[in-house]
């Protein structure tokens, strides 16, 4: 790419791009996009089963607490980790280069910028967590349990920034196997400290939702002394040694580029986790029950759009190598496969969860809560609406191909902002919570069909920009998913 540092002299690397111009279109774009479809819920694991811990051993407040607080934090780090990403896609771009020093200056200059906004980041949240929950207008039977959770979690961003941020990097230069392992690793740690630590089970002391937190932190810091440990045992390629420990002080001529590929993907981020936490301002409004209820629909959301995040990410990078190559022929047809893909996957996880509803809600508040018949009726009225957030994931990552990306963030503007939360609002003396709901249909039809608009008269064919590299599309992509129950980003 033109502005990335030139290159330095390095022993040569394999190149990691695949050829994605031959074969069989639906074939090739299941197999790039099951990958990632496997990390996403991976990742995600981790949020739900803290989720079920949290909600079966200290019920409907304690999981409203969670809500409020996995929302805030997602929406804090969310401009940062879009800076992360575009660490990462110059590092793929570095090792498609073979140029390993740049790499390497790039990994030291976002975990060292991490480190310290990380930090800065944790400090600062500690001291304004009552600010922020009481500006979100948390119910006051749950605010004490949601700033304990909170607090706690700010605590683990350090180590949560710097485990994703490596992990990242590791998939930029083509090891997507390490990464995996590691992550699996923490989720493992979280997910069985959980009820030790919230119950006080065996020599563990009792700490109710504050434990669900210390689990995340000892698993974060766990697993990225692990990490670290195997990539030095390992002489990985991204390591630093010795002189090269300089490179951990942001590089001045990295920093302009990072900013540039990262704020596009950190805007976007931020538009959708910010409308996201302006919704939740308003479902608090509705009291502990639905909030609750809530909760548990945002977890479930997060894998019926797993699919169609995926699916996006693979129909970016193909279409960006067919574009490269000139057959746009195969353009239009990649995208016409993602769209049918993705109304048959999303549209299967919508059916399914139609049909076990009750069971899957009873995951996380236990099968006699008051919550889930309102979280059955969340669902009805809102979840179907992921069937067309899909779509537009699908048309985004194709204009996306060739270099367009201000008309997608226009349109998720426009569809957050005055569509989904001015209907919620505006509709609300009239029809109350379930304004809320059909919100979020409403805006998903606004951005699908502003999104084909611009798939089918956007000028995005015509431009003369070098199209990103499949790195750089995948994280594009990810970005561009709701928060869900998450705690970060997926990267």
């Amino acid at each position: 790419m033109k502005d990335i540092p030139a290159r330095s002299a390095n022993a040569p690397m394999q190149p990691r791009q695949r050829d994605l111009t031959q074969g069989p279109i639906g074939r090739t774009l299941l197999a790039f996009a099951v990958p990632t479809l496997a990390s996403s819920v991976l990742q995600s694991l981790n949020g739900s089963v803290n989720a079920i811990w949290i909600g079966r051993f200290l019920g409907e407040d304690a999981l409203a607490a969670a809500t409020n607080g996995n929302i805030v934090m997602f929406l804090l780090v969310a401009f940062v980790f879009g800076f992360g990403m575009a660490a990462t896609i110059i590092i793929g771009q570095a090792f498609g280069r073979r140029d390993l020093t740049l790499a390497r200056r790039t990994v030291g200059t976002a975990v060292g910028a991490g480190v310290v906004a990380a930090t800065i980041m944790a400090v600062l949240g500690w001291f304004v967590s009552p600010w922020l929950l009481d500006l979100m207008g948390t119910p006051r039977s749950v605010a004490p349990l949601a700033l304990a959770y909170l607090r706690m979690i700010f605590v683990a961003m350090p180590p949560m920034m710097v485990t994703t941020i490596i992990m990242m990097a590791l998939r930029g230069g083509g090891d997507a196997l390490t990464p995996m392992w590691f992550m699996a690793l923490t989720v493992i740690i979280d997910i069985a400290l959980n009820p030790l630590l919230i119950a006080g089970i065996g020599p563990f002391p009792a700490l109710g939702i504050a434990g669900s937190a210390l689990a995340t932190v000892i698993a974060g810091y766990v697993g990225l002394t692990a990490m670290l440990f195997f990539i030095y045992a390992r002489d990985l390629p991204l390591r630093l040694r010795g002189p090269e420990l300089r490179y951990l002080m942001p590089a001045r001529d990295l920093i302009p580029v990072i900013v540039r590929k990262g704020v596009p993907i950190g805007l976007q981020m931020i538009v959708i986790s910010s409308s996201a936490l302006a919704m939740l301002g308003l479902v608090n409004r509705e009291g502990v029950m639905t909030v609750a209820a809530y909760g548990v629909a945002q977890q479930l959301w997060t894998y019926v759009q797993m699919p169609a995040m995926a699916l996006g990410a693979a129909v970016s990078a193909m279409a960006a190598q067919n574009i490269g190559a000139g057959r746009w022929e195969r353009v239009s047809r990649i995208t016409a496969r993602g769209v049918v893909y993705n109304l048959a996957m999303t549209g299967a996880l919508v059916a399914l969860l139609t049909l076990f509803d009750r069971p899957a809600l009873a995951l996380f508040l236990g099968t006699d809560s008051p919550a889930i018949p309102i979280g059955q009726h969340i669902h009805l009225l809102a979840t179907w609406s992921f069937i067309m957030f899909g779509v537009t994931l699908v048309l985004f990552g194709t204009v996306r191909a060739n270099g367009e990306v201000v008309g997608p963030l226009i349109i998720l503007f426009i569809g957050m902002y005055p569509v989904r939360l001015g209907l919620a609002v505006a509709a609300y003396p009239r029809y109350g919570a379930d304004a809320l709901w059909l919100s979020f249909p409403a805006g998903s039809l606004f951005i699908v069909c502003a999104a084909w608009l611009l798939y089918r008269y956007g000028k995005w064919r015509n431009t003369d920009l070098v199209p990103p590299d499949e790195e750089e599309l995948r994280e594009e992509a990810m970005a561009a998913c709701e928060p869900g129950g998450a705690i970060s980003p997926s990267g």
